[in-house]
């Protein structure tokens, strides 16, 4: 299975308030980090991309041309665009971002008097109260 086949996992909502190239970076990025699509694997074309999402082709080149130059993806001329881990190698990476998050989230729970056991059950609380995917 490639990333083209599991890129349906990917969507925007023009609702939320949050720039769709936005959406679709930070997705995309999550999707990399965590292993959904694997080093080496072929990404949609930005075109493909643009039609299945219904959004414009300039937004999904912009995306692309961010996170290639961020370590994420790389693209071979004539042969596609790959998932890339360069970006393992780079300082301030978005999983690091996330791990640090995380690990904000929990200190302020605990700081709170929030016991270990209840941190998740109420992260999957607020997640079904947020909705969406």
């Amino acid at each position: 299975m490639t990333a083209s086949d599991r890129f349906v996992q990917i969507t925007i909502d023009e609702s939320n308030g949050i720039p769709i190239w936005l959406q679709l970076r930070n997705r995309l990025i999550y999707l990399i980090t965590s292993g959904v699509f694997r080093v080496g694997d072929k990404l949609p074309t930005v075109r493909e991309m643009a039609v299945d999402l219904g959004i414009n082709y300039n937004t999904v080149s912009k995306v692309y041309q961010d996170i290639e130059r961020d370590g994420y993806i790389v693209s071979k001329r004539g042969r596609g665009t790959f998932v890339h881990d360069a970006y393992l190698a780079m300082e301030g990476s978005a999983l690091d971002a996330v791990d640090s998050l995380a690990d904000s989230f929990i200190q302020q729970c605990r700081e709170l008097g929030v016991p270990r056991g209840d941190i998740i059950p109420l992260v999957e609380k607020r997640l079904k109260a947020a909705g969406g995917e």
